[in-house]
C-alpha cells in the first residue's frame, strides 16, 4: 500500500507541475536561508578540543589595573605578561604547559629564485604540539634548551613544506626568516582546528599559522606580537628590554592538568605566586585568577555571539512564513483532486487511508525541496566565505550531518504544511461528487 501511495503522489506531481513547482520553491528557500545561518551557527560552536576538555585549561591572572577591572567576560585579562610568563614556565606541577602568541616572517630560501614572502607565524614553547595534538609528517618539536635561549629552528606547516620542498622531507634543511637561516626540525600534517581554541584573541575563525619558532627567540630577535598587546604600565628599562618588563599582555597560557590534586597544586602555586608578586608591588588588584576548560573558554570568549543567535531565530521564522504559503497551495492543489478523492472514499477508502496518501505527497514535496534546500544553503555558505575573505573558510562550510538535517527540516516543514490539507481532503463527502460523475 505505501508503494501504491507513493506512485499517486509523483503521478499528482507531475499533474500539476506549477504548484508542484512553487511549493517545492517555497521549501527550499525556507530550507536553504536557515540552514545558511544554522550551518554557521553550529560550526562556530564546535570545540576542536572537546577530547581533551576536562584536562586542558587556559591560564588568566589578574595583574591589571588596581584602577579598573579588565573589560573581559570574567574581569581577568585574556593574556599574561611576558614576565608572568617566565615564572609560568619555572612551574613542573603542570603535565604539559604553553606559551605563545602570534607573529609573521618573512621567508625565503637560499640559492632559490623564488620571492620572499610573508608568513604568519607562532612563536611558542615545545610542548605546543603535544598539548594540542598536532601531528608531525616529518621530524617532530625542538628540544628544552630552545625555549630559553636563541636556537634558530622551525617546524613548518604542510602547506608551507609543499611550498618551499614540494612535500619533500625537509628535516635538516634550510630557510631564512627575517634575513636569519633556520633550520627545520618538523614538517606537520594538515591541521586547522576550528574554531582556532588556543587563539580567541586574533580571528576565532581564521587559518593556523604556517611556521613554529621557538619561545626562546624573543630578546635575540626582538619579537613582539602579531596580535592583541594591551598594557597599563611602562616597564624599567628602555627598548624591547622595558617591553618585556612591562605589564603590558600579549602571551597565551595553557596547561595540560590530569588531575584534580594536581590542579589544586597548580592553584596553589598560583595563589603563592600572585602573593609574592603582590609584596614586590605588583597585582594590586584583589587576588583573582581563573583556570578555563576549552568549553568555558569558547564561552568566555562569546566565540558564538548573541547577533548569531538571533540570525538563527530569524532564519527559522522565515522558514515558518515559507510553511505558511506552502499550506495555502497544498490546500489549493489538493481542494482540487476532491473529486478523485469523493470517489475513492465511495469505492472504500477509508478517510485515514486519504489522508496518509495526502501526507505521502507533502512528504515527497518535502523530500525534494530539501534537495534544493541544501543546494542553496551551499551556494548562501559560498558567498558568505567569499565575502569573508577568508576569515571564514574553516567553518563556512556544510558537512554531512548538517546535510542530513536539512533533509529532515524539510520534510518536518512539509509535513507541517500538509497535515490542515491532508485532513481537508480526508473529510471529503463522497456522496457530492458521486452525483456529479
Amino acid at each position: 500500500m505505501f508503494g501504491y501511495y507513493i506512485s499517486l503522489a509523483l503521478r499528482s506531481l507531475r499533474g500539476t507541475p506549477i504548484l508542484s513547482g512553487l511549493m517545492i520553491s517555497a521549501i527550499a528557500v525556507g530550507v536553504g536561508a536557515s540552514m545558511t545561518v544554522l550551518t554557521l551557527n553550529y560550526m562556530m560552536s564546535q570545540n576542536a578540543l572537546q577530547h581533551k576538555d576536562d584536562v586542558l585549561f587556559a591560564v588568566q591572572l589578574d595583574g591589571w589595573n588596581p584602577k579598573e577591572a579588565a573589560n573581559t567576560a570574567n574581569e581577568i585579562p585574556w593574556q599574561l605578561t611576558y614576565q608572568d610568563t617566565q615564572a609560568l614556565l619555572r612551574s613542573d606541577i603542570p603535565t604539559r604547559q604553553v606559551a605563545m602568541h602570534r607573529f609573521g616572517f618573512t621567508v625565503q630560501l637560499e640559492n632559490s629564485s623564488m620571492r620572499p614572502f610573508t608568513a604568519s607565524t607562532r612563536v611558542t614553547t615545545r610542548d605546543f604540539f603535544s598539548l594540542f595534538d598536532v601531528p608531525f609528517i616529518y621530524g617532530g618539536t625542538w628540544e628544552n634548551e630552545a625555549d630559553s635561549s636563541h636556537v634558530a629552528v622551525v617546524v613548518l606547516s604542510k602547506s608551507m613544506n609543499d611550498k618551499l620542498f614540494s612535500g619533500e622531507d625537509s628535516v635538516g634543511k634550510s630557510i631564512i626568516l627575517n634575513g636569519e637561516p633556520f633550520t627545520v626540525v618538523g614538517v606537520i600534517d594538515h591541521w586547522e582546528p576550528a574554531p582556532k581554541v588556543y587563539d580567541l584573541n586574533n580571528s576565532a575563525f581564521g587559518s593556523a599559522e604556517k611556521l613554529f619558532v621557538p619561545f626562546g627567540l624573543h630578546r635575540k630577535l626582538e619579537i613582539y606580537s602579531w596580535g592583541n598587546t594591551n598594557g597599563w604600565k611602562n616597564g624599567e628599562g628602555h627598548g624591547y628590554e622595558g617591553f618585556l618588563q612591562s605589564e603590558d599582555i600579549w602571551i597565551q597560557y595553557w596547561v595540560e592538568i590530569n588531575s584534580s590534586d594536581q590542579k589544586a597544586q597548580y592553584e596553589d602555586f598560583l595563589t603563592a605566586y600572585i602573593n609574592g608578586e603582590k609584596i614586590q608591588g605588583r597585582f594590586e588588584r584583589p587576588l583573582k585568577f581563573a583556570l578555563s576548560k576549552p568549553s568555558e573558554w569558547l564561552v568566555l570568549n562569546e566565540v558564538l555571539r548573541d547577533d548569531n543567535r538571533v540570525l538563527g531565530w530569524i532564519s527559522l521564522a522565515f522558514l515558518l512564513v515559507c510553511i505558511i504559503n506552502a499550506v495555502a497551495l497544498l490546500l489549493a492543489k489538493f481542494l482540487r483532486k476532491a473529486p478523485e478523492a469523493g470517489v475513492r472514499r465511495a469505492l472504500g477508502a477509508s478517510r485515514g487511508a486519504i489522508f496518509t496518501q495526502h501526507l505521502i505527497e507533502s512528504s515527497a514535496i518535502g523530500l525534494i525541496g530539501g534537495i534544493a534546500g541544501i543546494f542553496i544553503a551551499v551556494m548562501g555558505i559560498s558567498g558568505i566565505r567569499y565575502l569573508a575573505m577568508g576569515q571564514m573558510d574553516t567553518v563556512a562550510t556544510m558537512d554531512w550531518i548538517m546535510m542530513i538535517a536539512a533533509i529532515a527540516l524539510a520534510l518536518i516543514a512539509s509535513l507541517l504544511a500538509g497535515i490542515y490539507p491532508a485532513w481537508r481532503i480526508s473529510r471529503t463527502n463522497p456522496s457530492i461528487y458521486l452525483k456529479t460523475q
